[in-house]
């Protein structure tokens, strides 16, 4: 069976991703089958909205996709692979059709929904969660950066909740996904195959009618504030810099104050991720608020490339990061530089430089 359905039942486009073994890991196949299904329903007149879910090894739903498919960047980088290439620009590709959308797009985001699975889900008409749902942007882990849209989507939370989420990667449960806005609405996951069912189980007038039918099954309210999204998370993370951070949370965490263990653990965190990526997704997001999603998505074109090519392969970051993680799995990754304190400004500036010309972006006719 295909690592992507599609069918059409009862007018509503149904997509269920099927890698279960790879936690729907997203591959070059499996986005251009995700492409190609959306297009020909975009004008399709018999297909009202879309409805997105992903399958789990014991059947469907469980997860819903746990990214991009990581170990092949990693061979693909070191192979010169062109093909690397070609995932990122239509994946991003991807983002921006499921943003702009005319029909509604429904994402059933249960367990985990990291990375590329936000990619899928991010720009959804109805964002549903569940109990079960691990939702993360964790790409610094990697010696990545927020990507599909992150610096989009993260950068127009309220406060500094987008630097606290790009620059950690902080996984989310399904509440705390709805307070903090990355989601809309949660349901139990005892419930989501009589939804599921329940698109397929009457006639629709229209698209609109799926999408408040859906809405009125659901939980809309909103949950209280992640035990995390306190005044002094705010105030460290709108600091200028990382090195900032660092020193507030370094003060923070000796102090006498309530959220002292939070910032220590914090601490704890950013110094395991990549100096050099932290400072780059820092700019990154603070640059996405004045852009558009189509310029946004051009700018992460742009930094992406630089990841696995602004410096021989075997320095990039990323490659380390994952080659650690993922590949030898000893997570003890050698970052270059080692200390945020040694990076150099102007590096992080080369990840927003264009190494294309404008008429020749691979993005360039997304608007």
């Amino acid at each position: 069976m295909s690592d992507v359905v599609c069918e059409i039942k009862s007018g509503v486009g149904l997509i269920t991703l099927n890698r279960p073994r790879a936690l729907n890991a997203l591959t070059l196949s499996m986005v251009r089958d995700l492409t190609a299904c959306l297009l020909a329903w975009r004008d399709h007149t018999e297909v009202l909205a879309v409805a997105i879910r992903g399958s789990h090894k014991e059947g469907v739903f469980g997860h819903f996709c746990a990214g991009g498919d990581i170990r092949f960047f990693h061979q693909a980088a070191l192979a010169g692979d062109p093909a690397l290439e070609d995932f990122f620009t239509e994946e991003y590709t991807l983002n921006h059709l499921i943003h702009t959308y005319p029909k509604p797009y429904i994402a059933f985001m249960d367990g985990i929904v990291m990375g590329g699975g936000m990619g899928l889900s991010q720009g959804a008409a109805l964002r549903l969660v569940t109990e079960r749902t691990q939702m993360a942007m964790p790409e610094t882990h990697i010696g990545l950066f927020p990507d599909v849209g992150g610096g989009f989507f993260l950068s127009r939370l309220a406060g500094a909740c987008g630097e606290y989420l790009g620059l950690t990667g902080q996984t989310l449960g399904g509440s705390e996904a709805v307070a903090v806005g990355l989601a809309d609405a949660q349901a139990a996951s005892s419930q989501l195959p009589h939804l599921w069912a329940g698109l397929t189980s009457q006639v629709w007038p229209d698209g609109k009618a799926v999408l408040n039918w859906l809405r009125s099954q659901v939980d809309t309210q909103l949950p209280a504030a992640p035990v995390w999204q306190h005044v002094d998370m705010q105030e460290v993370f709108a600091l200028p810099t990382v090195m900032a951070m660092l020193d507030a949370l370094t003060a923070m965490g000796q102090g006498p104050g309530p959220n002292a263990n939070w910032a220590q653990t914090t601490l704890a965190v950013l110094h395991h991720r990549s100096p050099l990526m932290l400072c780059v997704v820092l700019a990154q997001i603070r640059r996405a608020r004045g852009l558009s999603l189509a310029d946004d998505l051009r700018m992460e074109r742009d930094m992406v490339r630089h990841c696995f090519h602004g410096r021989p392969v075997a320095d990039s970051e990323t490659v380390e990061g994952i080659r650690a993680l993922a590949v030898d799995k000893d997570k003890q990754p050698q970052w270059k530089p080692q200390q945020v304190s040694e990076v150099v400004a102007a590096e992080v500036e080369s990840f927003f430089s264009h190494p294309w010309p404008a008429h020749a972006h691979p993005l360039r006719g997304l608007i």
